[in-house]
């Protein structure tokens, strides 16, 4: 199932579904989907565009202080930022540290009394260690004590870490989630339907509003299209969990 959730996506985000309307367009020769397939590739491979969705599922560009969040039983980090490398014992760092260092700064500024890191892990890579083991050693490094932290069951996404967060927690709902800005939608909608009552903490954000608006935000790059396909994959989740919740709700 976990493949599949990320494998049909693909067929809908625009480099995927651009494919398809060039290999149509070849098929049956019809000019006109080459046409629409070029067009569509530019448009979401522009940092104008990419920005723009990217700004939407990330909810804004305000970081929380950490003084303003409420105290809560947990703080939860969800896996995502490390890359396990050869001859690095802890792993490196991926694009969402911020998740870790958040939630450091929050449990070191007294948030809540424990903090939990989810043991994720992918099932086509059995031989990697779970990536909440790795960031409990680090977090040992940085003098958080080790009777603080806990570990939930081995997840595979982020619907896993919501009931596996709540079989951990039992009663103690009430959590500070700590996740990259443009997936905390998605994991708020996951972790709410798990029971919790969830105070977000945005971290990692992606965009910001400093850019000018010049020729080059018109110009298509590899990395505007991966922004693109990025924020669309979660608006994607997004619209299938809630979907899914409110069927189920009625059934």
């Amino acid at each position: 199932m976990l493949l599949v959730n990320k494998i049909l996506p693909i067929l809908v985000l625009p480099l995927g579904f651009t494919l398809l309307c060039m290999l149509a367009g070849l098929t049956f020769r019809k000019r006109a989907l080459l046409w629409y397939a070029a067009l569509l590739l530019w448009a979401f491979s522009m940092p104008l565009v990419a920005d723009g969705l990217m700004r939407f599922v990330e909810g804004g560009t305000n970081r929380l202080p950490v003084s303003s969040v409420r105290k809560a039983d947990a703080i939860v980090v969800l896996s995502g930022m490390i890359r396990q490398v050869e001859g690095a014992p802890l792993g490196e760092w991926g694009d969402g540290v911020d998740r870790f260092e958040g939630g450091i700064e929050l449990f070191k500024a007294g948030k809540a009394p424990v903090i939990i890191f989810t043991r994720g892990q992918m099932p086509w890579q059995p031989d990697a260690v779970p990536e909440g083991e790795l960031l409990t050693r680090r977090a040992l490094l940085l003098g958080v004590p080790k009777t603080a932290i806990r570990l939930t069951a081995k997840v595979g996404n982020t619907a896993d870490e919501a009931v596996a967060a709540a079989a951990l927690l039992g009663e103690k709902k009430n959590i500070i989630l700590v996740t990259s800005a443009f997936h905390t939608r998605r994991a708020l909608l996951l972790f709410e339907h798990a029971g919790f009552v969830v105070e977000p903490f945005r971290v990692d954000y992606r965009v910001d509003d400093t850019a000018e608006l010049t020729v080059l935000r018109f110009l298509p790059g590899a990395e505007a299209l991966a922004r693109s396909e990025q924020a669309l994959r979660e608006l994607l989740g997004w619209i299938y969990y809630s979907f899914k919740f409110k069927v189920a709700g009625r059934s």
